[in-house]
C-alpha cells in the first residue's frame, strides 16, 4: 500500500509541473512599443496588443514587431553623375512599420528590403543630377529620395518618415578639378575687386583733384579780389587823407597875418638849407625888392583881408567819413571757409582711397 501510494503522489507531482509548464509556455509579454502577430497551425489568428498575453503553446507562432523609428545606415556607393564625375554617397533613413501584418507577411525581410531600395534609388536620382547641383541640392535629393522610398514601401507596411545624404565624396581627381576651379573662382573675383577698387580710387582722387582746382581757383579769385579792393581803398583813404590834410591847412592859415607867414617861411628856409645837397636859398630882401619895384611901377598891394575863417567851424566833421572795413571782413570769412573746404576735401581724399586700399 505505502508503494502505491509513492506512485500516485510521485504522479500528480509531474502532472502538475506537466501543467505549470505547459501554461508557462502560453504565456506572451508583449512591451509597450510592440505588437504581437498569432499564427497557430500555420494561420494567421490576429494582433496582439502590449501586456500579458496566454497563448495556447506548442501550437501558436508568436511573432513581435517593433514599431518604433529604426534608423538604417545606406551603405557608402559609388554613383557616376551627369555631368560624367565619379562620388561617393551615403545617406540615413529613418522608417516606421505602420502595418504589422504586411510588414511581415507581404515581404521576407523589410529591413534589407528597404535598404536595398534605397541605394537604387539614391543611384537613380543622383544620376540625373550634375555634380554641383548633387553638392547644393542636398535638400532636393532628400526630399525626392523619401518620396520614392515611401511610395514603394507603402505596400510593405512601412513608412520613411525622413531620408538624410550624410557624405559626398567626390574622387580624387574630381576633387583636385574642383579644388582648382575654386582658386581659379577666388582669383578671378580678386581681380575683379581689385580693379573695381582701383577704378573707384582713381575715379575719387580726380574728383578730389577737380574739386580742390575749383576750390583753389575760387580762394584765388577771393584773394584778389581782397587785394584790389584793399589797394583801392588804401589808395581812397591816402588821398582822403591828403585832400583833409589840404583843407585843415587851408582853413588853418587864413587867420595868419603877414608876420607868421614871415617866421614860418624863415623857419622852412631852415629846414631847406639842413643837409649836404646843394641848394640855392634867395633871401626875403629880393622878395622885397620886387614887391616895392612892382609897387612902384602902379601894382596894388593885396593885404589879407578875408575874414571868412571865423565863421567856419573846425571840428571832426572836416575829417570827412572813414570807409567801413566790412566787406573786408566778408571777404576775408570767404576766404578762410574756402581753404577749409579744401582741407577737408583732402583729408576726405585721403581717407576714401584708404578705405578702398583695405577692401
Amino acid at each position: 500500500m505505502a508503494f502505491v501510494d509513492l506512485g500516485n503522489i510521485f504522479l500528480t507531482i509531474v502532472l502538475v509541473l506537466a501543467i505549470v509548464l505547459i501554461f508557462a509556455k502560453g504565456v506572451v509579454i508583449i512591451q509597450p512599443y510592440e505588437q504581437a502577430l498569432q499564427i497557430r497551425l500555420g494561420q494567421y489568428i490576429g494582433r496582439l496588443n502590449p501586456g500579458f498575453r496566454w497563448v495556447v503553446p506548442f501550437i501558436t507562432e508568436i511573432v513581435k514587431i517593433d514599431l518604433r523609428t529604426q534608423v538604417m545606415d545606406v551603405p557608402q556607393q559609388e554613383v557616376i553623375t551627369k555631368d560624367n564625375s565619379p562620388t561617393n554617397v551615403d545617406a540615413i533613413v529613418y522608417t516606421r512599420v505602420v502595418d504589422p501584418e504586411k510588414s511581415y507577411f507581404e515581404v521576407s525581410n523589410y529591413r534589407m528590403a528597404t535598404l536595398a531600395l534605397a541605394q537604387t534609388s539614391l543611384r537613380g536620382i543622383i544620376g540625373d543630377l550634375e555634380l554641383d547641383e548633387v553638392l547644393y541640392n542636398r535638400d532636393l535629393i532628400n526630399n525626392r529620395l523619401r518620396d520614392s522610398l515611401d511610395r514603394e514601401t507603402d505596400q510593405w507596411g512601412v513608412k520613411v518618415e525622413r531620408v538624410e545624404i550624410r557624405e559626398v565624396d567626390p574622387v580624387g581627381a574630381v576633387k583636385q578639378a574642383m579644388t582648382e576651379q575654386t582658386a581659379a573662382e577666388r582669383e578671378r573675383r580678386a581681380a575683379i575687386l581689385r580693379a573695381d577698387g582701383e577704378k573707384r580710387s582713381a575715379i575719387l582722387s580726380a574728383e578730389g583733384k577737380r574739386q580742390s582746382m575749383i576750390l583753389e581757383a575760387e580762394g584765388d579769385r577771393q584773394s584778389k579780389i581782397l587785394r584790389a579792393e584793399g589797394d583801392r581803398k588804401s589808395r581812397i583813404l591816402q588821398a582822403q587823407g591828403e585832400a583833409q590834410g589840404l583843407r585843415i591847412l587851408a582853413l588853418g592859415s587864413r587867420p595868419l597875418d603877414k608876420k607868421a607867414i614871415t617866421v614860418l617861411s624863415l623857419d622852412a628856409l631852415k629846414q631847406m638849407a639842413d643837409g649836404q645837397a646843394t641848394k640855392i636859398i634867395f633871401p626875403f630882401e629880393i622878395s622885397s625888392l620886387i614887391k616895392q619895384s612892382a609897387k612902384f611901377l602902379g601894382a596894388e598891394d593885396e593885404e589879407f583881408t578875408d575874414e571868412d575863417w571865423k565863421n567856419t567851424n573846425l571840428d571832426e566833421s572836416i575829417l570827412g567819413s572813414m570807409a567801413g572795413d566790412e566787406d573786408v571782413e566778408n571777404a576775408a570769412k570767404t576766404v578762410k571757409i574756402i581753404e577749409k573746404k579744401i582741407e577737408d576735401l583732402s583729408d576726405v581724399n585721403v581717407k576714401d582711397i584708404g578705405d578702398l586700399d583695405e577692401k
